[in-house]
């Protein structure tokens, strides 16, 4: 049986003492870690190359995190991205994940905590991948998106580049169509095991979706709130009733 290949991460850090102490912990957990010490240098090695995992500092030289996971996002580079930021504010937290991001871990952390992160972001997009897998193109009132791109177009033309977390929120809805999902039955399965978000965070990715591809956001049809316990997406399109 053949070895999986260990995943490979890249590592964008400018703190020269605190890049060597993550490359060493993550190297001692079989990974193989490459390092970029600026926000230009990051975005050319992702731009070329396949990594498993980026930890990305928010604070660096030339682009900021954000810019450059936004950058990223839009052209298309699906890469889990777990943001390291001395600002652990909520709004910092949830700017993070409008731009794409996976996880957001302030400074100062434990190491340990640091690798548990990394983990459980691997093992959530080896479910996505898994989940995926044996259906890449979902169709539904007009929409159309590729799980394997996380790119799409609404049913006006426009065109959609979701985050992993809300492509992966739409590939377990849409896995049971017409069913309602409970809110910490879809938490468990996005988030896994990092700390879990706010019931407002979750909503608030739920709006997205049906900004994105609801004819009506106010008025969905397909992504539906059930009050008190989850959600229901219907590809048929209902009024939710």
């Amino acid at each position: 049986m053949n070895t999986p290949a260990p995943a490979r991460i890249l590592l964008v850090e400018d703190e020269p003492n605190l890049a060597r102490g993550i490359r060493e912990n993550l190297a001692h957990e079989g990974y193989v870690v490459e390092l970029a010490v600026d926000g230009p240098a990051a975005l050319t090695k992702m731009r070329a190359h396949d990594y498993s995992l980026v930890v990305l500092d928010v604070m660096l030289p030339g682009l900021d995190g954000f810019t450059v996971c936004e950058t990223a996002r839009r052209e298309g580079i699906d890469t889990p991205v777990l943001f390291l930021t001395a600002k652990g504010g909520a709004n910092d937290r949830i700017r993070g994940l409008e731009v794409g991001g996976d996880d957001y871990l302030p400074k100062p952390f434990h190491l340990r905590e640091l690798l548990l992160r990394v983990a459980a972001i691997l093992r959530r997009r080896t479910r996505f991948d898994a989940l995926t897998g044996s259906r890449d193109i979902l169709r539904f009132g007009g929409n159309e998106f590729d799980f394997t791109s996380f790119r799409g177009k609404s049913w006006d033309g426009a065109e959609q580049q979701l985050t992993p977390k809300e492509a992966l929120i739409l590939a377990e809805l849409a896995k049971r169509d017409g069913r309602v999902v409970w809110r910490e039955d879809l938490l468990e399965r996005v988030w896994g095991g990092e700390v879990l978000p706010s019931s407002r965070t979750i909503d608030n990715f739920i709006v997205r979706l049906r900004k994105r591809f609801e004819r009506e956001p106010d008025r969905p049809r397909h992504f539906h709130t059930v009050r008190g316990v989850g959600y229901r997406f219907s590809a048929a399109g209902d009024d939710g009733a």
